[in-house]
């Protein structure tokens, strides 16, 4: 989720759940190994645990970044073969690599040998004119076969050619009971499922069903409260559930200190315009914030404002 999943948006989650696994956004091997953009690897300590996102294809570079991740105490460095995008295809990373296991299986070893922390990796279950059924146990087999013990599979092939990114995440069909069977068939692999999962009871079912984990992107930016806010009783076991109204004043001293050092307001409130997803007073809240919040000055009396106006609002 490239300019979405910043440290902004991961302390928001944080604020919402304390046990769910945060991902940054992908982070090329290149930007940080030839480009010095060490900067991308900032986070805060209360976003742990975090994992790092990479993507690339050469098993040196990624070995190279994989270190800088696991150097900046990153919890998990993971490898994305299954971002369907022309530029990450152009640079030979993210689906595309789903034709080429012998690749990614030399990544992912090289990776392993340059830190201690987990390398994991997310995939598609094939891309094209690929049959899942065949690829994605040959992509599981190859990759445990040098260590890799953990995935998270988006249960959508990729069509590299005649789609956009986001039609691949909506047109090719999810193929659940497939996920499902690569759980039966590799049961020493943690598997987790990814792809139109958009509630907390969709999850919990999966669970159920037999699964380690299960991956929320998008629902869970753009409704976190929702989706995130009662994770940590609900699927976690353990906790309380946190209100949008208690999370946005959590951020209050974040945003604060984020002021502080010349950053800008919208920054950090641009990920949280759904915090407030399905109430009352939800549209005077992004449009105060949308409208307000990149204008000189802006400050916590612009988010005062917004919440009066979701927390004033009638119940209707």
């Amino acid at each position: 989720m490239m300019d979405w999943t910043d440290r902004h948006c991961r302390f928001l989650h944080r604020q919402l759940s304390r046990r769910a696994l945060l991902y940054t956004e992908m982070v090329t091997s290149a930007a940080l190994v030839r480009g010095g953009a060490l900067h991308l690897l900032d986070y805060g300590p209360e976003e742990h645990p975090v994992a790092l996102q990479l993507g690339g294809s050469d098993p040196v570079e990624l070995a190279e970044a994989a270190a800088l991740g696991a150097e900046a105490g990153y919890d998990e460095i993971n490898l994305n073969v299954g971002c369907p995008s022309d530029r990450v295809q152009a640079g030979c990373f993210g689906a595309v690599l789903m034709e080429r296991p012998a690749l990614v299986a030399d990544c992912v070893a090289a990776m392993r040998a340059a830190v201690r922390v987990e390398v994991t990796v997310k995939c598609r279950i094939g891309v094209d004119d690929q049959d899942p059924e065949a690829v994605l146990p040959d992509f599981l087999s190859r990759l445990r076969d040098v260590g890799c013990e953990k995935f998270t599979i988006h249960a959508r092939k990729a069509w590299l050619q005649g789609l956009s990114p986001k039609e691949n995440r909506d047109i090719p069909p999810l193929d659940y009971p497939l996920v499902l069977r690569m759980k039966e068939r590799f049961p020493e692999l943690h598997l987790s499922i990814n792809g139109g999962i958009t509630t907390l009871e969709q999850a919990q079912a999966l669970l159920d069903a037999g699964m380690d984990g299960v991956m929320i992107g998008r629902a869970a930016y753009h409704d976190p409260a929702s989706v995130l806010g009662a994770a940590d009783p609900v699927i976690f076991g353990a906790g309380q559930a946190v209100s949008a109204e208690a999370a946005a004043r959590a951020m209050m001293p974040y945003i604060a200190a984020h002021l502080a050092t010349g950053g800008k307001l919208h920054q950090v409130t641009r990920h949280m315009l759904g915090l407030f997803t399905g109430r009352p007073g939800a549209r005077s809240w992004r449009r105060i914030l949308s409208e307000g919040a990149s204008r000189p000055g802006a400050g916590l009396a612009l988010l005062e404002e917004a919440l009066e106006a979701v927390t004033g609002a009638p119940v209707t």
